[in-house]
């Protein structure tokens, strides 16, 4: 199957381009760069956030493509405006299927411009009247990953003699593993799953947990230094605004709000076995 992937030079999806090829299909990835596209796929140049791209002898299309803070461009040009564009593409090509990655706790009314951008971007997709799938993944880990490799990293391997624990860290969590997402997305294509459905890993955590495992996975031990919920409500507004910030006000607000969810039923059978954060973090932590 000719499968066009918006977001294929990413995290998840470098994970699921080569899934397509280990699956037969013909992956034709929408880019601005190639950026070391496997053999196999087919890179398309353009941007999805500014035009409405062109998708002949396409025959389904994944749209991954998001962005966790604003650089450059916004929530709403790359979880709305490029859904909405190729959503025009798939009308004029005659494309009648879409997979779409959105996020756990995608909805509106939330403060959070992440969250409710990908909430609009699944209307539109509902609204379209194409057949569809949308996955909402928890935090996702594997090599390359953001929060595992490089945010919770950073805190353990960094200078500080402590590791910052935001509140009591018992904000819940059930990360997903890279493979089983780009599993599911696959299966989900070849099968024809209709809906929209939570994609999680098989165990919950705390973040705090989330911490000591990273640091066990790191071989470091450090002490937590527990930062009161009020004084980081009062913090946060104003750090988010530094071009580095460490965290935004988007990021907070989710991380306070935790992200967990049963795995559907219909989900246990696209994966009979999901991999455990325990298994997968010490292949690919190093300070």
């Amino acid at each position: 199957m000719r499968v066009l992937v918006v977001g294929g030079t990413g995290f998840v999806g470098r994970h699921l381009v080569s899934r397509l090829l280990e699956g037969d299909h013909t992956p034709l990835v929408l880019s601005r760069t190639p950026r070391d596209l496997p053999q196999g796929a087919v890179h398309i140049p353009g941007d999805i956030t500014r035009e409405v791209p062109a998708l002949e002898g396409v025959e389904a299309a994944i749209y991954l493509a998001g962005i966790i803070r604003e650089r450059g461009q916004t929530f709403r040009q790359v979880h709305v405006e490029g859904v909405r564009n190729l959503l025009e593409g798939m009308r004029r090509a005659g494309v009648g299927r879409l997979l779409h990655m959105s996020a756990l706790g995608a909805r509106r009314g939330t403060g959070s411009r992440y969250y409710e951008t990908k909430a609009e971007a699944e209307e539109l997709v509902r609204d379209s009247g194409l057949s569809y799938a949308i996955f909402r993944p928890s935090l996702i880990f594997g090599p390359g990953d953001e929060f595992f490799g490089r945010v919770l990293r950073g805190l353990i391997c960094g200078p500080l003699p402590f590791v910052p624990l935001i509140g009591d860290g018992h904000f819940p969590f059930r990360p997903v593993y890279v493979g089983d997402v780009a599993e599911a997305f696959v299966r989900a294509l070849e099968g024809g799953l209709e809906g929209t459905y939570d994609l999680v890993g098989p165990k919950e955590y705390t973040f705090r947990e989330l911490l000591e495992l990273t640091m066990g996975a790191l071989g470091r031990r450090k002490p937590f230094l527990p930062i009161p919920l009020p004084l980081m409500d009062l913090l946060v507004p104003w750090v988010s605004r530094l071009p580095f910030a460490p965290i935004t006000q988007d990021q907070y607000l989710m991380l306070k709000e935790g992200n967990t969810a049963p795995l559907p039923e219909t989900l246990k059978d696209l994966l009979p076995a999901p991999r455990a954060l325990e298994e997968v973090l010490p292949t690919y932590l190093k300070c």
